[in-house]
C-alpha cells in the first residue's frame, strides 16, 4: 500500500511532468538543430509576415534582415535548451527527494516554457506578427499546446505545496 500511495502521489505526477518536459524540450532542441534550416525558415516566415493577408496596417512590422532572423532563433534555441536542462535538474532532484531545489527548478521551468510560447510564440509571433493570419507558418496549436502545458504543471507544482 505504501507502494501505491508514492506512486499515485502529487510529487510522482509532478516528477513525471518534469521528466516528461525535460524530455520534450531536449527533442525540440534536437530538433531545431539537427533541421535548423527547416526551423529558422518558420521563424523567417513569421517575422517577415509574407504568408498574411498583408494589409499595410499590420506588415510595417515584419523584419527582413536574415541578421535579426538569426539571432532571434538562436535565442530560441538557447532558451529551449535552457529550460530542457532546468527541468532536467529537476528531475533529477525530485528522484533525489530533494523536494524544495525540485519544485524551483520545476518551477523555473514551466515558467520559462510559459514565457517562450505564451509570451514568444503566441503574443509576439501571433498577435505583432499576425501569424494566426498564415495558413503556411501558423505555429499557434503548438504553441497553445506547450503553454497549457506548462501552465497545468506550474498550477499542479504549487497547488500541492505542503504548508
Amino acid at each position: 500500500m505504501r507502494l501505491l500511495a508514492r506512486v499515485g502521489s502529487p510529487q510522482a505526477a509532478i516528477t513525471a511532468l518534469t521528466g516528461i518536459t525535460a524530455l520534450y524540450m531536449g527533442l525540440v532542441v534536437f530538433g531545431n538543430i539537427t533541421d535548423y534550416e527547416t526551423n529558422r525558415a518558420f521563424v523567417q516566415h513569421v517575422f517577415a509576415m509574407d504568408t498574411t493577408f498583408g494589409s499595410p496596417n499590420t506588415t510595417w512590422r515584419a523584419i527582413t534582415s536574415p541578421t535579426v532572423v538569426t539571432i532571434a532563433y538562436l535565442l530560441i534555441i538557447l532558451w529551449e535548451a535552457v529550460t530542457a536542462l532546468v527541468m532536467l535538474a529537476g528531475l533529477v532532484a525530485w528522484l533525489r527527494r530533494r523536494e524544495e531545489t525540485a519544485r524551483q527548478l520545476s518551477s523555473t521551468g514551466w515558467l520559462m516554457q510559459v514565457l517562450l510560447f505564451g509570451g514568444g510564440f503566441i503574443a509576439i509571433g501571433g498577435e505583432w506578427f499576425v501569424m494566426w493570419q498564415s495558413g503556411d507558418w501558423n505555429g499557434l496549436a503548438a504553441a497553445f499546446q506547450n503553454f497549457v502545458i506548462a501552465a497545468l504543471g506550474l498550477i499542479l507544482l504549487h497547488a500541492s505545496k505542503r504548508a
